[in-house]
């Protein structure tokens, strides 16, 4: 989302200076252009005054003591002078396009559009002031034209052909200055706008995180006060009352489910009691029957049993501290291998001799001996099971892998869930809880559980504890 958001606040604001950065350089190398074509024109009128001399019919329009040829001669000289100052070529030119005076001395008005576009422009009296703009990349010449106007008439041109190499190079400089501005600007955008999402996303990464730990069971975790909009401000603020409803419902059902566990013990424990003393009085024939009622009544006592383990898993704090869990597991292993033995299943510990972890010892023996039990039930006789224990970057993985039938995709998907069994199981004793209070003693602690089918037939289930304390 973070990447998401930058994106659409940084193509904005490319957006905003391209729009304004594109026009602005074409007004930098318009007000270059013109600049030059101001001083080309005033050359040019100047040049204009000079030549009104030449183009007198008349002696009185002359200066005194200056003929034809001498005023040809002065404007020539003036012509040829500044073009070897400036490097521009100028001339004038009658209205037959026929050189008065030129410099260099060998030039002649070119045929292309641009400089005849400016000659007639002048002939119609007017001063070719738009010519066309100059472009860093385009190399090309500038014209400008001015008419010499006597007696109301045009009588000639006056027309300088300018080289564009230091016009391009100004407005090439004026725009790397626009551009180093424009990444300026772009890059002072970067850090606004990752300051801004910065701001905007905090209280989304705080209620993200917060979700997260109580989805995986750490139900006291709350958004704390942090910036942002109001609205997510207020967001977090009803998250936090929607937590506690939660965790107040929560701890009600708990209380509920252990209330009604310990006190249907009592009441079962008797009836037990009572059917054990009705026994005796019962004839032979019905003995089978007793026993099916005794079998269902111990169900229920272990039903029971499961339902107090799973809600004082649930609700206990755990004792988190530095465990040896090859040792614990090595422990749990030899504490099944009597059980193990009644069922002919054989039991192998395969570890480290040490690799320490995170967890509540007890907690963790409990899941761990659930965990067991289940698998020691349901693989058959002959079969075996393995427990082993994996040090990994961040956690330490206790694997129990049985050698029972194994279950499908779909089964996977509800392992673990609460009084699920699998149909092609139902034969074999247990409430359908162990595995739930596994989970829950797990996560209480930062830890987790995991199943995945072994190859070629049977079930991996993978305890994981964290190898550092958890951040609370």
């Amino acid at each position: 989302m973070r990447t998401r958001l930058l994106a659409i606040l940084l193509s904005l604001m490319a957006g905003v200076l391209l729009a304004l950065g594109f026009p602005l350089a074409a007004s930098l190398a318009a007000a270059q252009q013109q600049k030059v074509v101001v001083d080309r024109m005033d050359d040019a009128a100047r040049f204009a005054a000079v030549a009104q001399f030449v183009t007198a019919r008349t002696a009185e329009a002359a200066p005194p003591g200056l003929d034809e040829e001498g005023k040809r001669a002065t404007l020539a000289s003036e012509l040829r002078r500044y073009e070897e100052l400036y490097g521009i070529r100028a001339g004038v030119f009658h209205r037959d396009r026929a050189p008065m005076a030129v410099a260099p001395a060998d030039w002649r008005l070119p045929g292309d559009e641009e400089t005849d576009r400016a000659f007639e422009e002048a002939l119609d009296g007017r001063r070719s002031h738009d010519p066309p703009q100059a472009w860093p990349w385009r190399d090309r010449r500038l014209v400008v034209a001015s008419p010499i106007v006597r007696d109301g008439d045009v009588v000639a041109v006056v027309l300088t052909d300018s080289p564009t190499d230091g016009l391009r190079s100004r407005i090439l400089h004026d725009w790397l200055v626009l551009g180093a501005g424009e990444a300026a600007a772009m890059l002072v955008a970067v850090l606004a706008a990752v300051r801004l999402t910065g701001w905007v996303l905090r209280p989304v990464r705080l209620l993200d995180a917060v979700t997260h730990d109580i989805a995986t069971g750490r139900l006291k975790s709350r958004v704390a006060p942090a910036g942002g909009p109001p609205e997510l401000r207020r967001l977090a603020g009803s998250f936090n009352e929607m937590a506690d409803h939660l965790q107040d419902v929560l701890e009600q059902q708990r209380a509920f489910v252990a209330d009604a566990s310990h006190q249907l013990r009592n009441p079962l424990a008797a009836l037990m009691l009572r059917i054990e003393v009705l026994g005796y009085s019962l004839p032979g024939e019905h003995r089978a029957e007793l026993a099916s009622v005794k079998e269902e009544g111990r169900r229920l006592a272990r039903v029971l049993d499961d339902l107090l383990g799973l809600a004082l898993a649930e609700h206990a704090e755990p004792d988190l501290k530095v465990t040896d869990i090859a040792e614990l597991a090595a422990e749990r292993v030899a504490a099944w291998q009597a059980a193990a033995g009644r069922e002919e299943v054989a039991l192998a510990y395969d570890g480290p001799g040490a690799a320490t972890g995170w967890a509540d010892p007890i907690a963790l023996s409990s899941a761990l001996d659930a965990v067991v039990d289940n698998a020691i039930k349901f693989t058959p006789a002959g079969e075996g099971v393995e427990v082993r224990v994996r040090v990994l970057t961040g956690t330490v993985e206790i694997t129990v892998a049985d050698g029972g039938p194994g279950l499908t995709e779909e089964e996977l998907s509800r392992i673990g869930d609460r009084f699920w069994r699998s149909g092609r199981h139902q034969n074999v004793d247990g409430s359908g809880l162990g595995l739930s209070i596994a989970r829950a003693l797990l996560t209480a602690g930062g830890g987790g559980i995991g199943y995945a089918p072994r190859d070629p037939h049977g079930l991996e289930v993978t305890l994981s504890v964290p190898r550092s304390a958890p951040v609370v």
